[in-house]
This record gives C-alpha cells, structure tokens and sequence, in this order.
C-alpha cells in the first residue's frame, strides 16, 4: 500500500470498505470512550483535501493545535481538489456586498427568485449567502497569503456571473480566477502533477499553495497519513469528543477537546449511497471523474451520531464518456470536453438528439446538464438517454484530444488516454464505422444499447443536423452556431456518455457556521463539516463553486472551532 498504482487499483479502497461503520440510523446517545487517547488536539480534521486543509490552516491561525486524518497515503494524496481545474470564485471587491449576498442566496436556495417555486435550503440560505458575501472578494488574497507566488490567472467566461437573470448578478461584479503558478498558464491537456510547483496550474497549483500554507503552521497542524477515520465519539453530554481511525490494521483514538470536522467529500464511489441518492441507473448509469476515495465515510459517520441528510441526490454533472476503468465496482468517468465540438452530435438510444450539445460543456447549464441524461420515459418505463451517444467523424477525432489530459483521472494516471484518441477506438471503447448505417447497427448490438437504436432514425438525424450546419442555424435546439461543424468526413465514430462529473454535492445537513444538524435542525454539539459533504450550491452550480466553498466556509468554520470552549470527557 505504499505506492500510488495500488491506491489505482483499489487496495486503499478495499480496505476502508471492510471497515466497521456504526449503523447510520441509529444514533448513539453516548459512546464507550477509551480509557486512554492515542492523540490529542484541540481540532480534529477528517479528510485532507481543499476543505480539511483550510479548515486546519485557519484553526491553527487562531491558535488550536490540529490533527487531520486522510485515508490515503502521502506519495498517493489524489483529492478532487488536486485533480480540478483549479478555478475559485473571488468577485470584485467594488461590487455592492448586498447584491452578492443575493446572488449567493440564488445559487444556494432560489427562494429569493420570483418563478422558483421553494427554496433548496430556505432555513440556512441566508447565513450561508452571508458568509460568501463576507468572504469570497478576499479568496485570491488569503491564497497570496499563504504563498506570495500564487497567482490568480484570469479565466474567460469566469469573470461574471453565468446567471445573469439572478438577483444581484450585475451589482455583484462577479468573478472567478484559475490557479496557477506560471504566468503563462498550463491549458487543460497540459499535465500538471508532479512538476516543480512554478510549472503547476490548476487544481494542482490550487493545491500547493493550500499546502505551504500547512507547512507555514509547523507543529500546529499535525497530518497523519493512511488513517481513515471511521467513527465519531460522544461523551454523555452529547457532545462529539473525538473519532476512531484505522492505522495499521490498528484502531486509533483520536481526542478532539474543542471540534471535530468532518472534510471527507462526498459518496461518488460508494455502491449503496449512489444507489439510494442518485437519480436514474445509479451505478451504471453515472461515472465521475474525482478520487476513487469519496466513498461517502463521514456521512455514514455522521449520521450514525444522529445527522440529517439534505438535498443528498445534487451533483455537479453533465454527461461524460465512462472509460473501462472501475473502481469497487463502479466506473471511473473522464470530463469530456469536445462534447458540443464542430463534427459532432449527441444522441439517444433510439438515435434522436435531444438538446443543444453545447449545453453539456457551456455555463450555465453544464454543471446540472445530468438532469437532462437520466431522463424517466413513463411510457416505456426506461431512460433512453443512459447511456447517450456522441456521434463524430473523423475531422474532430484526428483533431484534438476527446477528454482532459492534464487534469482529472487522465491527468493523474488514472486512466490512460492518447490526444490522437486511438486507444479508446482500439479498445472498443469508441465504435467506428465506415456509414452512419454501419455505425448505427454496432450501437445497436452493444450491449448497453440494448437493441434499442433505430438507424434509420440516426441516419435522418445525422442529414438534418449537417442541413443546419449548411444553414448556420439549429432549427431545433438553437445550439451555438460556431459549433455547426456538419458529420461528413468518414468514418464515423459513437462513443458512450453517462451521468456524471468531478463529485456529488449532497449529504448532511448543516447550517451556515457548517454546524452539523439533526433531522430537526438541531446542532450535533462540537460537530462541523466543510466541503462536498454538505455544499452549499443546492440550487445551480456555478463553475469553481466548490473551491470557492471550501476557502469560503474552511475560513469561517475553521475560526470558529478555534474558539469553541473544551469539552469534557
């Protein structure tokens, strides 16, 4: 367990799957306590990605002494912080501070916008939308802070909201940076992992700056590697006192005197909390394209102390190719950027397309587009879009590389991917034909198409589109007219998408000091979380919001527990 291709082959995961997890519905009023404590601290992290980094770093800047446990080995840290674009939110600070809060409070809840019909999370919006309004202008300066080197390279598209019609969208002079520590930056092919840091952009750079900032804190932060917390302790109060972890084959009391918060990401590879939360074919239906080890921990931890759930089934998601890869059993997806390119169409099973193609990769409706893909036909009691189908031709496939190389699983060696595309084709992954008809009859025969292609359908969908690409117009779906790129150049190709993205954005239920709540709504005594295990994007999804939400409500939450009197025990 001591290399990173056996964390890719699920070793890691293995493990944590096999540990013993209390059951997550009934609540312990109080726990049996170890009569002596391995560890102590005065803040306890579980998870040691974007969220539980700057959760420790400004606990620490406020005078606690923390411990952050990961379940992953230091020369195997993969988190979806690392392997993202790097991008975070930071408006402009001459923006009106009260327009950003109504913007904020939009993308979290809705309810402050006329035709919504209820909020997502109208008891906490508010706070929440408070908090981002207070914090996210200075998100680049607290990054500089941490690392003079940092740069915030400017983005295009980022630099305004991508929900204009929102309240506050103009006022709020909305903006997002990329991460980066070379002027020039990296682009999304480009490979980041594993350079001297001055070479790094995105998520990888977003990363090494979160982690000099750690190093500047010395012993007050104190990391413990290969520990997967799997527990969480009451006293008799009531009050979270602590958490067990797994080090060694070994349990491992871990004292917590002032908070413990729960940082581990979300569910996106555990098999029953996608099969309970997500909406359509949960396990063949999605892929993802972050950490193999978001398996859903604190959120079994959580509720087995009494938490609720909120929203549990959100996910950043468009439609995304599933590679061959799996990992317990589920299939590693890769962001997939050409979707929407010239050459190129999505359709059904049956061969129809179905929505403009740019909405899968075009804010603001990419990062909720997976609605779209697991679509319910009442009538035939099935989902004809899961899986869709990207028809392209050999124009686009000679032309630029289908997935990111630089960034997500190909990017950190997860799944292999060449920028020509011929290994997915040699694979089988890709079907090619030398006709649409041809093309058609393999889909067909595959078997997740389940004989349901219609050919005749595809060929007369191929013919219309390539009509609009002539006419520089999309009768249908209105889609971007710069991407009329007609399918003509033979042979043709069909690759497979499903549901999914980088993460899941649902789980426990928490308020805006990220105080983790009962199903009534009552705090869990010295319980917090911070990041996808309780994002605060309920509503839409804006992209970079989870970066931004890991500085935003990591500085919050992290100031606080700092301050938080001991507790006994």
């Amino acid at each position: 367990m001591s290399n990173r291709r056996q964390f890719l082959t699920g070793t890691i995961g293995s493990a944590v799957v096999g540990l013993t997890v209390p059951n997550a519905f009934a609540a312990q009023a109080i726990s049996h306590l170890p009569k002596k404590w391995d560890m102590t601290a005065d803040v306890v992290v579980l998870g040691f990605g974007g969220a539980g980094a700057t959760t420790a770093i400004v606990a620490a800047q406020n005078g606690a002494k923390v411990i952050v446990l990961e379940k992953n080995p230091q020369d195997a840290h993969i988190s979806n912080t690392r392997m993202s674009g790097g991008i975070f939110h930071c408006p402009f600070k001459d923006g009106d501070p009260k327009a950003l809060k109504e913007y904020a409070k939009a993308m979290f809840s809705g309810e402050n916008i006329e035709w919504k019909e209820e909020g997502e999370i109208p008891e906490y919006s508010d706070g929440l939308a408070q908090v981002w309004a207070d914090l996210s202008p200075s998100n680049l300066e607290f990054m500089q802070s941490l690392d003079p080197e940092f740069i915030g390279g400017s983005q295009p598209g980022y630099d305004k909201a991508s929900f204009p019609n929102f309240p506050g969208a103009k006022e709020c002079r909305y903006n997002a940076y990329r991460a980066t520590y070379t002027k020039r930056m990296k682009n999304f092919n480009q490979v980041s992992y594993k350079c001297p840091k001055k070479e790094t952009s995105s998520g990888e750079a977003f990363w090494l700056c979160l982690e000099e900032g750690v190093k500047k804190q010395g012993d007050k932060i104190k990391v413990v590697w290969e520990a997967p917390a799997c527990e969480l302790l009451k006293n008799a109060k009531g009050e979270i006192v602590g958490a067990v972890a797994v080090k060694g084959g070994k349990k491992l009391y871990v004292r917590a005197k002032k908070a413990v918060v729960l940082c581990t990401g979300g569910y996106e590879y555990s098999r029953a909390m996608r099969s309970a939360f997500l909406e359509g074919p949960g396990i063949n239906g999605w892929a993802f394209y972050g950490t193999t080890s978001n398996t859903g921990d604190g959120i079994s931890m959580g509720m087995a102390v009494g938490a609720g759930l909120q929203k549990a089934g959100k996910s950043a998601a468009r439609v995304i190719v599933p590679t061959q890869k799996r990992f317990n059993g589920m299939r590693l997806g890769s962001i997939t950027p050409a979707v929407g390119s010239a050459n190129s169409i999505v359709v059904d099973n049956f061969g129809k397309r179905y929505e403009a193609e740019t909405k899968v990769t075009d804010n603001p409706s990419r990062y909720f587009f997976y609605k779209a893909a697991v679509q319910f036909d009442i009538s035939t009691l099935s989902y004809p879009r899961t899986p869709s189908w990207m028809i392209f031709d050999e124009k686009l496939r000679a032309s630029k590389p289908l997935v990111g190389l630089g960034i997500s699983v190909v990017g950190y060696g997860m799944v292999e991917w060449d920028k020509d595309n011929l290994k997915a084709i040699e694979s089988g992954l890709i079907l090619k034909a030398n006709t649409i008809e041809e093309l058609a009859e393999k889909i067909r025969n595959h078997p997740e198409n389940k004989h349901r292609m219609v050919p005749a359908n595809l060929v007369e969908t191929v013919e219309r589109f390539n009509k609009f690409c002539d006419e520089k117009k999309d009768e249908d779906f209105g889609r971007r007219p710069a991407t009329l790129g007609k399918i003509a150049q033979g042979p043709f190709y069909a690759m497979p998408l499903v549901a999914g993205g980088p993460n899941t954005k649902g789980g426990l239920l928490a308020n805006a000091n990220r105080e983790v709540l009962t199903w009534e709504g009552k705090p869990i005594p010295h319980l917090y979380c911070v990041g996808e295990i309780a994002s605060a994007l309920k509503f839409v999804y804006q992209g970079g919001g989870n970066l931004t939400e890991c500085l935003v409500y990591g500085r919050h939450c992290g100031k606080i527990v700092a301050k938080l009197p001991d507790t006994a025990v």
